[in-house]
């Protein structure tokens, strides 16, 4: 298997936060089928819908289709994290603790 891509370690890094506290989820398949915008990690934690959008560093931003995607998540009832680093990871964590 071949070198992880920088946004790929950050999936893989969310993924086993995920797996550590039993967190259901899945990768959507983007392959020109499914609508742009949608998170990168679909969860559900505690019976909560999560979208998990994941970012190489800090540097980058999501685009605006994929903040919309997330406000729209969010006005559903369900949570958004957008994930870059370590501080946003912890976040996602203490979000999976609480609940």
């Amino acid at each position: 298997m071949g070198a992880l891509t920088p946004e790929a370690k950050v999936k893989r890094k969310v993924t086993a936060v995920l797996k550590k506290h039993g967190c259901w989820y899945f990768f959507p398949a983007s392959n020109g089928f499914g609508r742009a915008g949608i998170p990168d990690i679909i969860a559900i934690v505690d019976g909560i819908f999560v979208g998990i959008e994941c970012k190489a560093d800090e540097k980058k931003q999501p685009t605006q289709l994929q903040v919309q995607c997330g406000e729209q998540i969010e006005a559903a009832g369900g949570k958004w994290f957008l994930v870059r680093g370590a501080d946003e990871l912890e976040a996602l964590e203490a979000y999976i603790r609480l609940t």
